[in-house]
């Protein structure tokens, strides 16, 4: 059995590799991603290199293992041998799954590989909203000793004892929530599609009222695009957080920027974008109280390993001949 791994800066080919062991036919690709950004490439998104290279990389090869290779239609219809994809990010956007199907190629992705990562980064930036912390680091560094902030108007907010909304309870947003809770905050969780325990309210306008940090865990639909706009913006609690480490398109940052300068949110924490990257010049990049990170939650070494970890599983269940892990449904 022949396998590519078509890695790149971050779940680099070598990792793979050693994830998959020493007893089978490897083949390596290097993309250029993170060092290039990542796009469309034909009919498939968040794409790293060329079909072409990827067509050539592709001969005799059985089994892909990739994070951002442009698994297309044309990619797939001239790999004779392939019979797996498994693609190390918790959805398959760079793969046209229904032609992979269509030539009988099961396709596995790896879900939960960034959840510990991701939900740690959004309580950073919960708390450094909460106590705006990049703003008060810059006056440090420009020289002044700002004694005036422990006024009671400027001072900031803790998060034991403050009301937690989470939008989403998945792998990421449930982590979240055990985070919070051992900071001593209250969740309330709004998620009509997950399980409901106590936490759950069953509206998202029970939630924004009652939250004073409001944390994004969503994912993006048609349904759910805009969910944070302006009205409910205006629902949340005067000088309220937002914060958002899910996609940028739940938001309407426009409406954000209106609510940041009035005062009726206090403070925001983003990590992603609609588009992305910010535009120059966007109002976003000159609001007040808004914490900005480049689309860096998932970012860590340990992200790294565990993908490359559960593609192993992946290919070695393939191997054996039982059911595949995170597989995807083509339907």
């Amino acid at each position: 059995m022949r396998i590519l791994v078509a890695g790149d800066h971050f779940v680099t080919p070598s990792l793979v590799a050693s994830a998959l062991g020493s007893d089978v036919d490897i083949a390596t690709l290097l993309l250029p991603w993170p060092y290039e950004p990542f796009g469309p490439v034909a009919e498939v998104d968040e794409a790293s290199g060329d079909e072409s290279s990827l067509i050539a990389a592709l001969a005799g090869v059985e089994v892909a293992v990739t994070q951002m290779a442009p698994f297309t239609e044309r990619v797939i219809e001239a790999a004779d041998a392939l019979r797996l994809i498994v693609c190390t990010r918790g959805g398959p956007v760079n793969v046209n799954v229904a032609a992979a199907a269509k030539r009988g190629i099961a396709v596995c992705a790896t879900p939960g590989r960034n959840a510990p990562a991701a939900a740690e980064h959004a309580i950073a930036l919960t708390l450094a909203a909460l106590r705006r912390i990049p703003s008060v680091d810059a006056t440090v560094r420009g020289g002044e000793w700002r004694s005036d902030l422990y006024a009671l108007s400027a001072a900031g907010h803790e998060l034991a004892g403050t009301t937690v909304g989470l939008i989403g309870y998945g792998a990421i947003g449930a982590r979240v929530a055990r985070i919070l809770r051992a900071f001593d905050a209250s969740v309330v969780v709004y998620d009509p599609y997950a399980t409901a325990d106590a936490s759950f309210v069953s509206t998202l306008d029970e939630l924004l009222s009652r939250s004073f940090v409001v944390s994004l865990h969503a994912r993006l639909t048609p349904e759910t695009r805009h969910l944070i706009d302006a009205a409910a913006v205006a629902r949340m609690p005067h000088g309220a957080v937002l914060v958002n480490t899910a996609r940028g398109g739940l938001v309407d940052y426009d409406a954000v920027v209106d609510a940041l300068e009035s005062g009726q949110l206090g403070a925001a924490a983003f990590d992603v974008y609609d588009p992305e990257p910010i535009p120059p010049g966007a109002r976003l990049l000159s609001a007040p109280n808004v914490v900005l990170t480049p689309h860096l939650a998932g970012a860590t070494v340990q992200t790294a390993e565990r993908a490359a970890s559960l593609a192993a599983a992946a290919v070695a269940a393939y191997r054996a001949g039982a059911p595949l892990p995170g597989l995807v449904d083509a339907s």
